[in-house]
């Protein structure tokens, strides 16, 4: 795609950059939005498709073919988890960030495990998620944007890593070992 850049001094000057297509999957019109007005202002991001469930996200994704599927674990029909599971099985070239109202352990891991590369929290979108999209894209470590216990961005920088296997709390949350760098 060919784009007008403005650079100081000069005018009309333009390059060619390579923009990522992306679906946003979340069955909050609002939501989808929202993002759809973050990404506004990016000239190397283009959404393509909107999807309302993880069966669409799926389906879209097989007929648009993009580069980046914004995914919410919360959906009706299928959710986000199994919907990238799909993906990654189907399409491996397809990147996926997971998105989640809850900024905890155990959805960043499952996300991570159903092939996601990156995990971002809602309530930190808005300063996270173009970032954390420029990052899955130059990086092969996970990205994981929000909080948990105060560590922003620990885990997806390898700077905390799991020592051991993951241990049950007793109340159906999974826990991870305290870990040392």
């Amino acid at each position: 795609m060919l784009v007008n850049l403005a650079v100081a001094g000069e005018t009309n000057k333009q390059k060619v950059i390579n923009v990522l297509k992306t679906i946003i999957a979340d069955a909050d019109a609002n939501f989808r939005g929202l993002i759809k007005q973050l990404l506004a202002g990016e000239p190397d991001i283009e959404v393509i498709g909107e999807a309302t469930n993880g069966r669409e996200a799926v389906s879209k994704t097989k007929t648009l073919k993009p580069d980046l599927v914004l995914m919410d674990v919360r959906m009706p029909v299928m959710n986000g988890l199994e919907a990238t599971r799909q993906l990654k099985a189907e399409m491996p070239e397809t990147k996926v960030i997971i998105l989640t109202m809850f900024d905890l352990l155990g959805y960043r891991e499952a996300a991570m495990a159903s092939g996601a590369k990156g995990h971002v929290t809602k309530k930190h979108i808005i300063g996270t998620l173009v970032p954390s999209i420029r990052e899955v894209f130059k990086e092969t470590t996970p990205i994981i944007a929000g909080e948990l216990n105060g560590a922003n961005d620990l885990f997806g920088r390898g700077i905390c890593r799991p020592a051991g296997p993951a241990e049950d709390s007793g109340s159906g949350e999974t826990v991870m070992s305290e870990t040392g760098r």
